[in-house]
């Protein structure tokens, strides 16, 4: 996208409903929007990178993608360090959304899914209130930059 400048397609972004539907912000990287996936089964953050009409990872210009990898690099520390678990997965997909989006699942054994993957295998499970809001804290703490 060489036409036109960072700064206007960061005033044009505005996240997808779907994504805002099924997520709890938890704040903003440099970069991405940090969501937190409502589905206590996996922890599960989400990276949308607040640019206009982005749709896949090649959209974003050459600094851009450097600065997503580098996001998510983190974001899969982060959680994997709030977490314990035992794999990460990562993902951009956008076969349903298609406004630009990276998965960060902190996968453990014995989880709804293991070892597959994590669509459509179990229904979504309600946080704990106080879990979420907890986890979520963490994730504020060690993920969003100030």
């Amino acid at each position: 996208m060489f036409g036109r400048n960072h700064s206007d397609r960061a005033a044009n972004w505005a996240l997808d409903p779907l994504l805002a539907r099924d997520t709890t912000p938890i704040g903003d990287l440099p970069l991405c929007r940090a969501l937190l996936i409502n589905d206590a089964n996996y922890p599960w953050l989400l990276l949308v990178p607040r640019r206009d009409a982005a749709v896949e990872i090649t959209d974003l210009d050459y600094i851009e993608q450097q600065q997503l990898m580098s996001e998510m690099s983190h974001a899969a520390t982060t959680l994997k360090a709030l977490t314990g678990c035992d794999k990460i997965n990562v993902a951009a997909l956008g076969n349903v959304v298609s406004q630009l989006h990276v998965h960060v699942i902190a996968r453990s054994r014995g989880d709804a899914a293991w070892p597959k993957p994590v669509w459509n295998v179990a229904p979504p499970k309600d946080y704990h209130p106080r879990e979420r809001d907890k986890l979520i804290a963490s994730l504020q703490q060690q993920l969003v930059l100030p």
